[in-house]
């Protein structure tokens, strides 16, 4: 099903690096929730894809779309977000022929599911889907196809990471996959997270490998820091997850 609709590439990524011709990059901000959203589009093409759509700023992004002349192909969620309802559903009514994106393990229906390892195609360009559960079970990185630029979700933010304690979640797991499937990366590949609170924007994998003070403890440590963290919980998890379940194929509001 998703197989051909997202021109998956399976394990193997595509080297269709678009050298020569940067990838168009724009990063938006949600202020209720503190969301990043991510526009990515080929200037040839004019392929482009969404990663962390809001709700409220849906209208927003549709607009920016038009007037940079893109065809939004995906809208695509890293997890089933509590803090916020995706607006991959009202994208869909406001950008037709754009299609809802989760990864199969959360849960979540969509009008496709990812797997680890998989790719998405937009243009001359490639997501790689790599695995980071442990914020919650679904829970992905897309890691661009030259490995220059990482979008890390809930799994991963600017000295900090997504909490363990709701959804499922689970510190030692967040810990591995952090370590296992992102600070793998090359040291200068940017990572660009879900979240910010401070009003940083980005860093890179090296900086986070040495400068951020959860995951440069060992594990056990981790754990023990993650298990007291003592936060209450999201101020709109109680209607964004039922809704969020429902993943760009909810009915948006009228």
């Amino acid at each position: 099903m998703a197989g051909a609709a997202l021109r998956v590439a399976g394990r193997q990524l595509s080297q269709r690096s678009g050298a020569g011709v940067p990838i168009l990059l724009r990063q938006m901000f949600e202020p209720k929730s503190c969301t990043y959203t991510y526009l990515l589009g080929d200037r040839e093409s004019r392929e482009a894809i969404l990663i962390d759509p809001v709700l409220e700023t849906a209208p927003r992004d549709a607009q920016l779309v038009k007037e940079l002349g893109l065809r939004l192909l995906y809208a695509v969620n890293t997890h089933c977000h509590a803090d916020h309802i995706t607006g991959s559903g009202l994208l869909r009514s406001l950008l037709p022929g754009c299609q809802s994106v989760i990864s199969r393990l959360s849960g979540a229906q969509a009008d496709l599911h990812i797997e680890d390892g998989q790719s998405i195609h937009f243009g001359r360009f490639a997501l790689e889907t790599r695995a980071s559960p442990g914020h919650t079970p679904g829970c992905v990185t897309f890691v661009l196809n030259d490995h220059s630029m990482a979008f890390t979700g809930d799994a991963l933010l600017i000295r900090g990471c997504g909490r363990t304690d709701f959804q499922q979640g689970c510190a030692k797991t967040l810990y591995h996959s952090v370590h296992e499937k992102i600070f793998t990366l090359p040291g200068d590949c940017l990572i660009y997270p879900a979240h910010d609170y401070r009003g940083l924007t980005v860093s890179t994998v090296e900086e986070e490998r040495t400068l951020n003070p959860r995951l440069t403890l060992s594990c056990e440590e981790f754990v023990k820091v993650m298990d007291n963290l003592n936060l209450p919980k999201p101020k709109q998890i109680d209607f964004a997850v039922p809704a969020n379940l429902r993943c760009g194929v909810q009915t948006p509001p009228s």
